[in-house]
């Protein structure tokens, strides 16, 4: 399965060779929304193949529960470890937004831990590991991605 993984994530790579920006278009707020979104479906997609390359076992992509505020990007396995994902992606350049995972913000930190109780909840798994992982992607046009994985970037609070 590793292999398959591997081949996937090569292709996925290669794609994202020149970065995961979009050619420039109209400067409207709807074309830049349309982007932003673009950009992070795209770095959710290299994510999940970077994951299952380096052997995590997927389960749950985008998990949203009702009445709850957010939502999951990847939820798989590292091992006997549950590991719930939080993804960002940047393609502009640090000095002008910030590193990735400076988005994650308490905030974004207390709604995440929300959404792990539920899902944990929700499928009665008591007694499971589980920790929270930041991957951090900067796409600057014309480069590959760099991609730094936090492994339990931060504790349920």
């Amino acid at each position: 399965m590793r292999i398959f993984s591997s081949l996937i994530f090569g292709m996925v790579n290669w794609a994202a060779r020149n970065g995961f920006s979009t050619q420039a278009g109209p400067c409207d707020k709807d074309h830049h929304r349309h982007t932003r979104h673009l950009t992070g479906v795209r770095g959710e997609t290299f994510a999940y193949w970077y994951l299952r390359r380096h052997g995590y076992v997927m389960v749950c992509r985008n998990f949203r529960t009702p009445g709850l505020k957010g939502e999951i990007d990847l939820i798989g396995f590292d091992g006997p470890t549950l590991v719930f994902v939080e993804v960002k992606t940047r393609t502009s350049q640090p000095e002008r937004s910030g590193l990735p995972e400076d988005a994650v913000t308490p905030d974004k930190r207390r709604f995440l831990a929300r959404m792990a109780r539920q899902f944990l909840l929700d499928r009665r798994l008591k007694g499971v590991n589980w920790r929270y992982d930041v991957l951090a992607i900067e796409s600057r046009s014309g480069n590959r991605p760099i991609v730094r994985l936090h492994k339990a970037a931060f504790t349920d609070q």
